[in-house]
């Protein structure tokens, strides 16, 4: 789910479509097959195409960031941000998730795509990053901790899934001022600025 080599000029980082629903669909479930992930992916029902439309409808209703790695023409990764929590006194917190094509790990997909996914939703006005991620999946931990994030809390056993206990490690990013100052009332569309942005970084 994550690696931990350069980036290629060949990635590209850009929103993701409705046309990109298949190959998001087929990465998620080579995930939950594989049962190393972040706590989300520890579900037993299979991902239908119309629940992740309904998703990505729901996240942009929000302004909320859904983006994919395309490397070659090809969908490789993808990543997105939700609520934290529902409540309001969390609206500046987010949590998110991010996947790698099995086929594209250490490719540097996974350091491209998330530090677009982290400046988005700075950019979109939050403050804090929030992630679970399965203490057995190493190479996401590093991931995550070249990126800003630091553990803050260990959970134990608190996933079950092909005969095993699974741990799960928090972590969490500061986003843009993070805690330093008080927040703005107003945030841009983050869509327009990740449409607007460039993410090949070229």
């Amino acid at each position: 789910m994550a690696d931990a080599a350069p980036p290629l000029p060949d990635i590209v980082i850009r929103p993701s479509s409705d046309l990109d629903v298949p190959a998001m669909v087929a990465i998620y479930e080579h995930h939950i097959a594989r049962g190393v992930g972040d706590v989300g992916a520890f579900e037993e029902e299979r991902l239908m195409p119309d629940d992740l439309k309904r998703r990505r409808k729901a996240m942009r209703s929000k302004r909320l960031p859904h983006l994919v790695a395309e490397r070659a023409g090809v969908v490789a990764g993808y990543a997105y941000a939700v609520p934290f929590r529902k409540r309001p006194a969390y609206r500046y917190t987010l949590k998110h998730s991010i996947y790698v094509h099995p086929e594209h790990l250490h490719a540097g997909i996974g350091r491209r795509l998330l530090p677009a996914l982290i400046e988005a939703c700075a950019a979109g006005g939050y403050r804090q990053m929030i992630g679970y991620i399965d203490a057995q999946n190493e190479a996401s931990l590093r991931l995550h901790e070249a990126c800003g994030f630091v553990r803050v809390g260990h959970l134990p056993a608190v996933g079950y899934k092909y005969g095993r206990w699974s741990d799960s490690v928090m972590v969490q990013c500061p986003l843009g001022a993070g805690s330093s100052e008080q927040p703005a009332t107003w945030r841009q569309p983050t869509e327009a600025l990740v449409a607007g942005h460039d993410w090949t970084g070229q």
